[in-house]
Order: C-alpha cells, then sequence, then structure tokens
C-alpha cells in the first residue's frame, strides 16, 4: 500500500523469511561461519537456537542460496512433534523417496541407498530440522541413529538442528549425551544490539530503493529498539506499522513520538498494556506485549503456511521418485 507513496520496490519489511534482505550483524555473521563449518566438516551435527523471530530461518534460507546443487543436495524439514517413526518417514519422503505402505527396515535400507547413491556422484546429503525443539527425545536418537550411515570414513549424512531455546534444554539432558558427542559445533542466535538495530533497518529501506523517504528521526531509531529488543521480526512489525502511519498522514519523516504513538495504538488494538516485565540475565528489560501478541499470531500463520509449503514439497518429490520408479 505505502510502497509507491515512498518510491519503494517492494515491502522493505515483510514477515515472511527472505534472504535477499539477509542482514549480517556480528551474530549472525558467526551463526553463518559456524554453519559453513559444519558444510565443510561434512559430518555430525550442527545445533543453532535463537528466540522467535531471531532471524534463523532467513540465516538458513542465505546459506542455501550459496550451496551448489550439483554438490549438496540439502532438505528442510519442519518438525511438529514427530515421533521416531514419523520423523524418520519424513526424511525419507524430504529427500524424495517413497514410503508409503513400507516397514521401517525398508524406509532404512531405501534411505540408505539413495545416500550411498549421492556418495557415488560425489554430492553431499544435507538435513536442515526447522523447529527441533518440538522432537520428541526418541526421534532426536533416530537422527542421531542416521548419522552412523557411513561408507569408509565418510558420513552420508550431515544434519543441522534448528530451533527456539528449548532445544539447548533438550540437548542437554542426560539421554541425549550420546547425540551431543556427535555435534561438531552449536551456537545460540541473539538480538541485535541498539547499534545494529539502526543498521538492519536502514539495510531493508536500501534494499528496496530508500533515498531517505521517510527520514528516520535520530531520536526514532533508540525508541524502536527499545520496543523491539533488537528481535528482528518485532523490527520489521513495528517498522511496516510506522510506514502505514506515515503514509495514512501523509507525512515523510518518522520520529520518536511516531514510534510511541504506534506502541499505543498496538496497545489499544490488542487490549493489552504496552510493555511486560522480562529480561534476560541479570539485568531486566520490558518487552511489548503488544508486539509479542501480534509476533504470536504471525507466527502461527507462518508455521502453518510452512508445514503446508513442506508438505506439498515431500508430495511432489515422492510423485517423481514414484514416477521414476515406475
Amino acid at each position: 500500500m505505502f510502497e509507491p507513496y515512498f518510491g519503494f520496490s517492494a515491502a522493505p519489511f515483510q514477515l515472511s523469511p527472505d534472504p535477499s534482505f539477509f542482514y549480517g550483524s556480528r551474530g549472525h555473521k558467526r551463526a553463518h561461519a559456524y554453519l559453513q563449518y559444519g558444510l565443510y566438516q561434512s559430518e555430525g551435527f550442527i545445533v543453532l537456537t535463537g528466540e522467535v523471530g531471531a532471524g534463523k530461518t532467513t540465516l538458513i534460507r542465505s546459506l542455501l542460496r550459496e550451496l551448489d546443487s550439483n554438490k549438496v543436495v540439502a532438505t528442510q524439514l519442519v518438525s511438529t512433534q514427530l515421533d521416531a517413526d514419523s520423523l524418520l518417514r519424513a526424511v525419507a519422503t524430504a529427500f524424495g523417496i517413497a514410503v508409503r505402505d513400507k516397514d521401517k527396515a525398508a524406509v532404512l535400507a531405501q534411505l540408505e541407498a539413495y545416500l550411498l547413491g549421492l556418495v557415488q556422484e560425489d554430492r553431499k546429503a544435507l538435513l536442515i530440522v526447522d523447529e527441533a525443539q518440538n522432537l520428541a527425545p526418541a526421534a532426536v536418537e533416530e537422527l542421531r541413529m542416521l548419522s552412523n550411515f557411513q561408507v569408509g570414513n565418510r558420513a552420508l549424512l550431515q544434519s543441522f538442528l534448528v530451533g527456539q531455546p528449548q532445544l539447548r534444554d533438550l540437548m542437554r539432558s542426560p539421554s541425549m549425551q550420546q547425540l551431543r558427542q556427535r555435534v561438531i559445533a552449536a551456537y545460540h542466535l541473539g538480538p541485535l544490539d541498539q547499534d545494529e538495530t539502526r543498521a538492519y533497518i536502514e539495510h531493508r529501506l536500501k534494499h528496496v530503493g530508500w533515498h531517505r523517504d521517510p527520514i528516520f528521526e535520530d531520536d526514532a531509531f533508540p525508541a524502536i529498539y527499545a520496543h523491539t529488543g533488537g528481535v528482528p521480526r518485532r523490527i520489521n512489525t513495528l517498522c511496516t506499522r510506522l510506514l502505514l502511519a506515515a503514509f495514512l498522514s501523509e507525512k515523510h519523516a518518522v520520529a520518536r513520538a511516531d514510534v510511541d504513538h504506534v506502541i499505543a495504538e498496538l496497545s489499544e488494538e490488542f487490549g493489552e498494556a504496552i510493555t511486560t516485565n522480562g529480561g534476560s540475565g541479570s539485568e531486566a528489560r520490558e518487552e511489548p506485549a503488544t508486539l509479542v501478541a501480534l509476533e504470536k499470531r504471525v507466527v502461527g500463520v507462518e508455521k502453518a503456511m510452512n508445514i503446508t509449503v513442506n508438505l506439498l514439497r515431500q508430495f511432489m518429490r515422492a510423485r517423481e521418485a514414484a514416477h521414476k520408479a515406475s
């Protein structure tokens, strides 16, 4: 709606993850380096955690864009509290293997044969499990067992486990000791700091052709950071509302007063107080309950969309595999 008014080529703060908007903060660059290291090692597990909206999915998609499909076959699985058997079948289906009406032994045999075929083509297999905090311990153990597939000294499958902070708790549990021994790197992606928040906003604006219209006043950035805690998705949510408000008011500048006004509007819309007590570590900080409520709605929609898209991809791969087999 407001893109033509400001001369933007696209929406600068869309909520769906888009790797073309990737911003390399210190934390994101470090996480990216860990993932690249994992790919170089071609074995074991890489664990990436972060709060909801921290940018994990955008980071993963950015990495996937860099991969050479002639060298790496990567597939992404969005877990939804899968048990061990369901996870195994989901992994096989994600790689395009038809598993309908087959028992576990047959699924394992087909999956191993597929992975061995990739080795013969001098290609790697990468499995990315998103929302991994939802996996049952038995399902995580199934992933560990899949990491035992190897030919000579070469592992046939490498896995990235991506999830919310609860995944760290799961990994620390006594039952995960054997899996922890297979983890070659782990990283927790935190929020942006105040300077990075400003750089992030300007980065996304410039990506869509921003020429300082609207002008973001210097006092707007600390206010945005204070209301979002430096979480990228919350920044996107708030900045979209700020641009919409500027457009509706026929303004070409965003100041601190505008940020406070939009937060107050969100508070009225959701019928909640503007802030709630929250914190991380020894320092307490305030989080915007309005943005958290809006974020929860967005997360629910995004999860539903991701699951649907993932199922469609798995169906198409299985259909292609069945067609080739016939």
